[in-house]
């Protein structure tokens, strides 16, 4: 497996101005499509096995905005604003939150003798 593209690698060192470098140089709606081509391979190169999780994200925010723009009430606006934040936090909370209460839930478990 390669090894991860943190920011202080030199695997990064070489990726970060490279898209500097290239976003530069496309039309407005090229940079887009390359940003969001950039980001999936960044966040490809730590564990691909992830990318449904963004790609996820990504459709499900595309579709939301896309629908907010074209609504014309506030309750539906302010309902497609809820679904993207609760999808996107709950990724956010499921991986970063999950190990600690499994770990607290089996420290209790083992005090009560289980």
């Amino acid at each position: 497996m390669v090894g991860r593209m943190l920011f202080d690698t030199p695997a990064y060192l070489i990726f970060l101005p490279l898209v500097v470098l290239v976003y530069w140089r496309l039309a407005r709606r090229e940079q887009n499509l390359f940003l969001l081509a950039a980001s999936y391979f960044f966040y490809g190169w730590w564990d691909w096995r992830f990318l449904f999780l963004i790609a996820t994200s990504t459709v499900v925010d595309f579709y939301c905005a896309r629908f907010i723009a074209g609504a014309k009430s506030g309750v539906r606006r302010r309902a497609l604003l809820t679904i993207s934040l609760l999808l996107n936090f709950g990724f956010l909370g499921f991986f970063k939150y999950f190990n600690f209460f499994v770990d607290s839930a089996e420290h209790v478990l083992h005090a009560l003798g289980m």
